[in-house]
Order: structure tokens, then C-alpha cells, then sequence
């Protein structure tokens, strides 16, 4: 099908305001449907999970019903969903609770291309197990992570493996299925960061190989929550530190106090939103999610590689990265000028980038970028248009002219 552009911006309220948004690895705009649902359960008589009172039971079926909605985004089961306020909080408590069982001499692999929060918490917990931290290095020139080099790094001591499905800094998307297959050989457990890859494309956790994939709703038009899905039986093994009369119920006993029963209703229709992209869609919502994300799949990789060619052909601006296969995502910097500046100047203009090191800290600290300011990223999302990559390398040009570079 051909995506429908108009309509989908037409869901998102906050698009009339006027601002160019290249900043949804960041944090997307919200759908009005979110919205409506978010405001639905707090204008309505909501109680603390129970069974004994309608209240009671509203919230219940509001957890149950946003487990199924990231189960059928991910191709996962509602019991082994866990939800929490955000992916790095989530990671630590899986960090904090497989790290217990952690010995000396034990091994734990994590890369430089990932967002610190598939990489702090996993070193964090080898150190205070006495165990060793292993890492996996990407190409400086194109970005790459190559899988070969798991081969050498895993053995029969490694614990887990902690890999991204999709660079939040410059957009790889790894062979994260064949950096498992090598995992698995020696039964360590795959950790895939997904809260980058999950907006731009359809996932199912079988295909990937994770044995825990992390996602955040805020990344694709939902609210400020994340989630953590594995096997049931996975969840089942694992026992992490809580309070005793929480409850005791995988994967309850996962998520720490009283969730958020409105927040959790937007995630549930962001979910549906998503699985709308496709108004021709037909079958249950995984199958209608399958296809609306890979329509708008294919319209921001057509965005992005409109802004790749534009940025190549501007000598002025250095674009970092080539990798073979990318998440919408681009960093660069524009000669002679910091990246907070830039960013500075194309947000008075009215379009939203995101500058620094964006927590994809090891990246930049390999670039030797960091200490100078990281780079600039344009991240695109399916409620961008081809206009909007056009006047963004018009403004590029003009800033470029505005502080005396030649940008052609």
C-alpha cells in the first residue's frame, strides 16, 4: 500500500503546533487515541487491584489487557510481560537479579554500540559478582557490530550476552539472531535492547533469539512506560529482591508498587494505533501490526535515505556511520560548529534534533567524540514527511551560510 502520510499525522494532536519533529528516538509524539484512553481511566472510578469491586476489577483488566497488547507487538505471551516505569529501570532489576547468581571467573559480553542502559547495568552487576566483563567493539568507519567477533568472546563461562536490536546513535541494526545463535551454544542468555528497533519495524522475539527483549511505549506514540518480555518460564526461574507481601506471581513480582492504570491503558492503545497504520489491514492485531509497521517501515526508509543523500552532498557536514542495515536514524556534526550549536540553531527554526552523546556513551567515547560534544541526531518516524527532510537540509544550508560555511 502506499502509506498514508495525511492521515497519520492527522493522529497526532501535537503535530499542529507547527515544530519539525526529527527527534522521536528521543521520545515520539503522542497518538490521540492515547490520549483519550489516558484521560478515559482517570475521569472514570478506578480502585486498586481487586476482585471483591468493579473499581478494583477495571484495574485488572487494564494490566491484563496492556500485557496482551505488548505480547502481540513483540510476538510474545501476556504472562511473560513485565512492566515498568522505563527500559533502564527494568534492565537493572533483571541486572540486579541474574547478577546474584553470578561467580567469580563468570563472564558477561556487552558492546560499545549500545545505549548505556543495555551496558552499566550488566557491567555494574559483573563487578559486584566478581565476574568478567567482556566487550564486543563495533567498525569506527561504518558502524557495524560484527557477529563473528562473538565467537571469541563468549565461551563456556559466559553468562549472558547484552546486544542492540537498532543504534539509537547512528542507527545499525545488528545480526542480533546470529550474535544469539553463538550465545545459545554455550547456554548464556541473550539481552536485546529493543527501544530503538521496535518503533521502525515488526519484531518477534522467537526470530530474533532473545531470551529478553526491552522496549519503551514512549518510543512508538505511547506513554512514558516500558516493557520487559521473555518466556513465562524464564520469569518462573528467576527470584528478584521484593517486598514480602508483594505479590508473588511471575511477572508480578517483577514490577515494584502500584502501576500507573492509566498509563498502562495508553499503552495498550498505542498498541492499537499501531496496528491502524494500515487501514486495509485485515486478521487478529499481531498480523495487523505485522503490516502497518512494515508500511510505515518502508516510508522511513524512504525519508532516510532522502536525508542521507541530501547530507552527503553538503561537504560541510560529516555524517557518521554507514551501516548496512538502519533504523531511520542519522548522527553528524556541521563543520566548525559544536553540535549543541547547531541543534541551538536549527531549534529556532523549529525543528527538533537531539545533540551530545544521547547515552549511547561507549560510541562516542570510541569516536572520541564525546568530550567535543557527541553529534547531532536526526531521528525519523513514520509521522515525518519528504517535505520535512527538505526543509531540514535547507535550514542545514542556511546555518551553514550564516556562519561562513560553503556548504556546496
Amino acid at each position: 500500500m502506499a502509506f498514508d502520510i495525511a492521515r497519520t499525522r492527522a493522529a497526532y494532536p501535537a503535530l499542529t503546533e507547527g515544530f519539525i519533529h526529527f527527534d522521536g528516538a528521543g521520545g515520539t509524539q503522542t497518538a490521540a487515541g492515547v490520549i483519550d484512553a489516558v484521560t478515559d481511566v482517570l475521569r472514570t472510578a478506578v480502585g486498586n487491584r481487586s476482585a471483591a469491586f468493579e473499581p478494583g476489577r477495571r484495574s485488572l483488566e487494564v494490566v491484563a489487557a496492556a500485557r496482551q497488547a505488548v505480547a502481540d507487538l513483540l510476538g510474545a505471551e501476556p504472562d511473560g510481560v513485565v512492566l515498568g516505569p522505563s527500559a533502564t529501570a527494568l534492565t537493572y532489576t533483571l541486572a540486579r537479579t541474574l547478577g546474584a547468581g553470578w561467580r567469580p571467573g563468570d563472564e558477561v559480553v556487552v558492546s560499545r554500540l549500545d545505549h548505556d542502559a543495555n551496558v552499566r547495568p550488566w557491567v555494574q552487576a559483573a563487578e559486584a559478582a566478581g565476574a568478567t566483563v567482556r566487550w564486543a567493539e563495533f567498525d569506527r568507519h561504518t558502524g557495524e557490530l560484527p557477529s563473528g567477533q562473538y565467537a571469541d568472546l563468549v565461551g563456556e563461562r559466559t553468562r549472558l550476552v547484552a546486544v542492540t536490536a537498532g543504534s539509537n546513535a547512528i542507527g545499525t541494526v545488528p545480526d542480533v539472531s546470529a550474535i544469539a545463535k553463538i550465545a545459545h551454544s554455550v547456554g548464556a542468555l541473550v539481552c536485546v535492547d529493543g527501544v530503538h528497533s521496535v518503533p521502525h519495524g515488526p519484531t518477534d522475539l522467537a526470530s530474533l533469539g532473545a531470551d529478553v527483549l526491552v522496549t519503551s511505549a514512549y518510543k512508538w506514540s505511547g506513554p512514558h512506560l516500558a516493557a520487559m518480555v521473555a518466556d513465562p518460564a524464564r520469569w518462573a526461574a528467576l527470584r528478584p529482591a521484593k517486598l514480602v507481601p508483594s505479590a508473588d506471581a511471575a511477572p508480578d513480582r517483577f514490577e515494584y508498587g502500584t502501576p500507573s492504570f492509566a498509563l498502562l491503558a495508553g499503552v495498550t492503545a498505542a498498541v492499537d494505533h499501531l496496528a491502524g497504520l494500515d487501514p486495509d489491514a485485515v486478521g487478529d492485531r499481531r498480523a495487523r501490526l505485522r503490516a502497518g509497521l512494515t508500511a510505515a517501515q518502508a516510508h522511513e526508509e524512504a525519508l532516510v535515505d532522502r536525508l542521507l543523500a541530501g547530507l552527503a552532498a553538503r561537504p560541510a557536514i560529516t555524517v557518521y556511520g554507514s551501516p548496512a542495515r538502519r533504523c531511520p536514524t542519522v548522527s553528524f556534526r556541521v563543520a566548525g560548529m559544536s553540535p549543541l550549536a547547531t541543534q541551538q540553531a536549527l531549534g529556532e527554526a523549529g525543528f527538533c534534533l537531539s545533540s551530545g552523546d544521547y547515552y549511547a556513551y561507549e560510541y562516542f567515547q570510541t569516536m572520541g567524540l564525546r568530550d567535543s560534544g557527541g553529534a547531532v541526531r536526526a531521528s525519523i518516524y513514520h509521522y515525518n514527511t519528504a517535505d520535512e527532510v527538505d526543509r531540514l537540509l535547507a535550514e542545514l544550508d542556511a546555518v551553514a551560510d550564516r556562519t561562513g560555511r560553503m556548504t556546496r
